[in-house]
């Protein structure tokens, strides 16, 4: 079997990638390295099953060449960037983007995909927790409505040309190799200034948090099980904490004492236009296939910090 990672070099993909290695047979990566790092996947480089290929996903003369003859495509490749920024970015990188990678196989007829979308979906759902079939779907970040965009290309695709797609909503998903996130900018605040931490909004946002090993694990999952329908998968812990929560964990984990908590709380709490206030998903779905995660919110944000002090530190010098 052959397979495709879009975004392959980025943190959730270069862990796919990993797992990938040990179940296909050869993996071809696509990645611009906007986000992705090449040292994430520096291990597979010499490696004749692995293949690498700098370009961008909207180049759809590029994709329609490397998809043929592949049997899936994961495609992970999107701006990350829930914040506001430019719609234009996260219309191309994201919806654009899935669009060619969808063209791509029709053309050379490669009929599986699975597909990572995100929990902003839901937008401010008022049932938690949250099931694949709430509605209505209103995200309240230009983000979560491109990814809600993508979604519906996918199952229109697959829908008109028989395509099986798995789509997978997922929670904040954290741990090595990861440059986003509040985790990462806690982080890398207190690196700077260990006597202080701005918190972005009033700190009770909560959120369910699940780290990449139990993610990778539900990708891996998911695609055993792909049939010829498409399938939508919640993946995330079964529980959540709050941002406060968060800082704890990071201020006990750099064993630092008397820290000045600040927040800047202008938005009514949210962190940011687009910050969604709770998050907690439904994920019976995915169990009943055989997934379950291993780590609560909790000590996943615990393990997450462990695994990252030392690179955003090492990163920090460069």
């Amino acid at each position: 079997m052959r397979v495709i990672v879009t975004g392959g070099a980025g943190f959730i993909g270069s862990h796919l990638v990993d797992a990938l290695m040990n179940y296909v047979d050869e993996v071809i990566v696509v990645d611009n390295l906007s986000r992705g790092e090449l040292e994430n996947i520096s291990k597979w480089m010499k490696n004749q099953r692995f293949k690498f290929v700098k370009g961008d996903v909207t180049d759809l003369e590029l994709m329609s060449k490397i998809v043929k003859d592949c049997d899936a495509v994961f495609h992970l490749a999107a701006n990350p960037e829930v914040r506001m920024i430019d719609p234009y970015i996260h219309f191309k990188n994201n919806v654009y983007a899935t669009y060619a990678v969808l063209e791509a196989m029709r053309v050379n007829n490669v009929t599986k995909i699975v597909f990572t979308s995100s929990s902003t979906v839901y937008g401010e759902a008022k049932i938690f927790p949250t099931p694949e079939d709430y509605s209505p779907l209103m995200p309240i970040s230009i983000y979560g409505a491109c990814k809600l965009a993508s979604e519906s290309l996918i199952i229109g695709y697959s829908n008109t040309y028989g395509f099986s797609s798995v789509i997978l909503r997922l929670a904040n998903i954290v741990g090595s190799r990861s440059r986003h996130g509040v985790i990462v900018d806690f982080l890398r605040k207190l690196l700077e200034d260990p006597t202080r931490l701005e918190i972005l909004g009033d700190g009770e946002q909560t959120k369910s948090y699940l780290h990449i090993k139990d993610c990778i694990d539900a990708m891996i999952k998911s695609f055993e099980n792909i049939g010829d329908n498409i399938q939508i998968y919640n993946v995330g812990s079964e529980d959540a904490i709050n941002v406060k929560t968060i800082a704890r964990i990071v201020i006990e984990e750099l064993n630092l004492e008397n820290v000045r908590i600040e927040y800047r709380n202008e938005l009514h709490g949210r962190g940011w236009i687009g910050d969604v206030r709770r998050m907690l998903l439904d994920i019976s779905r995915l169990r009943s296939i055989g997934w379950k995660p291993r780590y609560n919110s909790s000590d996943a944000v615990r393990l997450a910090v462990k695994e990252l002090k030392e690179e955003i530190r090492s990163v920090s010098r460069d």
